[in-house]
């Protein structure tokens, strides 16, 4: 099992869940994070520090179709291990549903 980054996350990027992460296994993209699901050692950890619940296991069915996503940008994007203020636009987009893709960003953000 690994943890995947959902679409909840796109515009919103919080990143309390890279600072608890043990094996710094997030990557930043421009408007959300992404777990390469063969660094993340299932620890959990993550889930709940995610205030917008955008993260969850890949046997949940939310998970399916971004697991791919996941892995495909954290083999693009940098590595980010410290918490970052989220976007400004976080708490408007926060509770928007179905984000992706009209909202995605395909380009990589600042890490670390």
């Amino acid at each position: 099992m690994t943890f995947v980054v959902t679409d909840v996350c796109i515009k919103c990027k919080y990143t309390d869940c890279v600072e608890v992460c043990p094996v710094d296994c997030f990557y930043e993209g421009e408007n959300m994070l992404v777990i390469h699901p063969d660094e993340c050692i299932d620890c959990g950890v993550c889930e709940p520090e995610c205030p917008i619940d955008a993260i969850v296991p890949d046997i949940d069915s939310r998970a399916e179709k971004y697991l791919q996503l996941n892995r495909d940008y954290a083999s693009k994007w940098p590595n980010i291990t410290h918490k970052r203020p989220p976007l400004p636009e976080a708490e408007k987009y926060k509770d928007m549903e179905d984000k992706y893709p009209a909202h995605f960003s395909l380009h990589p953000g600042e890490g670390d």
